[in-house]
């Protein structure tokens, strides 16, 4: 008995050893599968985060370019690639090869190119296109055979070559392009265009209407209370009655410059001092400091809306005169102009008294071809708001060559004149001759702007000459403004440089062009 009770003990030694290994081994293989199910566990973390971050940086690693995307979205969109560019004098040169493409349902016209760059890019030439570089933007626009787009079309062979700092730049111009249509960035015009982009073209139009003015009652027995509304019979201008009337003013030096003359002291001067019945707001265009070329537009808008007010209030006649100088050529800020005369046109729809002068001065080799290629598509323009206002249009050689336009006038269109200026002291009998060629093939003609003076507007005086205009302007019952209120420091201005004060002047406070104007306007002489 005593042996059997030491086997069954030694069985239950073994059975606890047996017992604890299973259970040891059972405990290691937990641990095992634990750390299996924790890697599993991690990997999938790993797989998931590599997933985020391949998604994050497919962004960056996509290879749709913004172009591509922009094609996507829009129904018309810009293309600007370069297959040539090299060194040049430490500095890269190519040429950009630019298309337009227009998937939508209509055609598009009266297009723009705008291309940010930086300062001192260079235009080394162009083609197919009209370019110019304003105020770190190079505008790309469209030459008459080429202004518009068919449907369902892309528009080729634009091609410009610049000169950069450095090839980053120069690659940098491809990138961004964007495309305006009369004026205003393009956001489709066909179902391809999404209800956002028709919404935020809604919204910019909305903000962008200008809402006309009430014009002030002019005062009694003053000129536009007297003659009313002017139209254009034939080669002259007839007030409300069908009278012939002429038109005898003054006009202003570059506003921007001069803005104090701005007030109604100063116009009123003018009228009941000087006799006059016509004041002309030049607003430069191109030079520094002018409307498209850093000046501030509100400011100036706002110049030329406080001068049509006082010459309405005092009854008197005014040009607005978009007055292109250093711009030589209409066409270079034309998509501004139009962008301008349909402001100016809806604010002041209801005022008879209000003239447009559309572009001053064309020089620098500027066509007729040129100036009326413009003039057709700024004259819509305002006719849409003032169907009867009188539009004057500059003419070529500084708006000289009235004799041109009249073998090729603007037709289609009632109260068109076209300027011609002279500065008697240079300008003599072969301008003289050209306007009465003009006249003579039944031209209506408006001298908005002259003076006594050379062309420079600072040389000699010469009476002699000036009488000759004057024989011809009043045989023809011309119109005329005289340049320029101001005290400039020059023959041209009326006023001494010597004087600061704004109105009601004494003769002795005059320049010689001044004194010899006033009396002319008065016709005491």
């Amino acid at each position: 008995m005593k042996n059997n009770k030491v086997l069954i003990g030694i069985i239950a030694a073994l059975t606890l050893v047996i017992v604890g290994l299973v259970a040891f081994i059972l405990a290691g293989d937990k641990k095992k599968a634990d750390d299996i199910t924790t890697q599993a566990v991690d990997n999938e973390t790993t797989t998931v985060n590599t997933s985020e971050s391949n998604e994050v940086e497919g962004s960056d690693l996509d290879t749709t370019t913004t172009e591509e995307a922009n094609q996507q979205k829009a129904d018309c969109y810009v293309t600007v690639t370069s297959n040539n560019n090299w060194e040049s004098n430490g500095k890269v040169s190519g040429q950009l090869d630019i298309s337009i493409t227009n998937n939508s349902d209509s055609q598009i016209k009266n297009w723009t190119i705008e291309i940010p760059v930086s300062d001192g890019l260079k235009v080394d030439s162009f083609w197919n296109s009209n370019c110019v570089v304003e105020g770190g933007v190079l505008k790309i626009t469209p030459v008459e055979y080429n202004s518009t787009v068919e449907k369902s079309s892309t528009l080729k062979d634009i091609g410009v070559i610049v000169t950069v700092a450095n090839k980053s730049e120069f690659d940098g111009l491809m990138n961004e392009s964007t495309l305006l249509v009369d004026g205003k960035e393009y956001s489709g015009t066909s179902a391809n265009s999404s209800a956002e982009e028709k919404d935020d073209e809604k919204t910019t139009t909305e903000k962008e209407s200008v809402e006309a003015q009430t014009p002030a009652k002019p005062e009694s027995g003053t000129p536009f209370e007297n003659h009313g509304k002017l139209s254009v019979k034939g080669v002259d201008i007839v007030d409300k009655n069908g009278t012939m009337y002429q038109l005898k003013g003054v006009s202003t030096h570059g506003i921007a410059w001069f803005p104090d003359y701005v007030n109604k002291d100063c116009f009123q001067t003018f009228r009941d001092d000087w006799g006059a019945n016509l004041i002309r707001l030049a607003m430069y265009t191109h030079e520094n400091g002018g409307y498209c070329n850093g000046g501030d537009k509100e400011y100036l808008k706002g110049l030329v809306d406080d001068g049509v007010n006082y010459a309405t209030e005092l009854g008197m006649y005014v040009i607005i005169d978009w007055h292109i100088l250093h711009d030589l050529n209409p066409q270079v800020n034309k998509e501004e102009a139009k962008k301008f005369f349909e402001e100016m046109s809806a604010k002041y729809k209801d005022y008879d008294n209000v003239i447009y002068e559309i572009c001053n001065e064309p020089n620098g080799g500027t066509t007729w071809a040129d100036v009326k290629s413009y003039a057709e598509e700024v004259i819509p323009i305002i006719r849409k708001n003032a169907p009867d206002a009188i539009i004057i249009v500059g003419t070529p050689n500084w708006s000289q060559d009235v004799d041109i336009a009249a073998k090729d006038p603007i037709t289609g269109y009632d109260n068109i004149m076209y300027a011609a200026h002279f500065y008697a002291a240079t300008h003599t009998d072969s301008i003289r001759n050209k306007v009465q060629t003009a006249l003579d093939s039944g031209l209506p003609v408006f001298i908005s702007e002259f003076s006594i003076c050379d062309a420079s507007g600072n040389g000699a005086i010469d009476y002699g000459q000036a009488d000759k205009w004057f024989d011809l302007i009043n045989s023809n019952n011309l119109s005329y403004a005289g340049w320029n209120i101001s005290n400039k420091d020059e023959t041209s201005s009326l006023i001494k440089a010597s004087c600061s004060k704004t109105s009601w002047w004494d003769e002795s406070e005059l320049s010689e062009t001044g004194v010899w104007l006033r009396k002319t306007i008065l016709g005491i002489q």
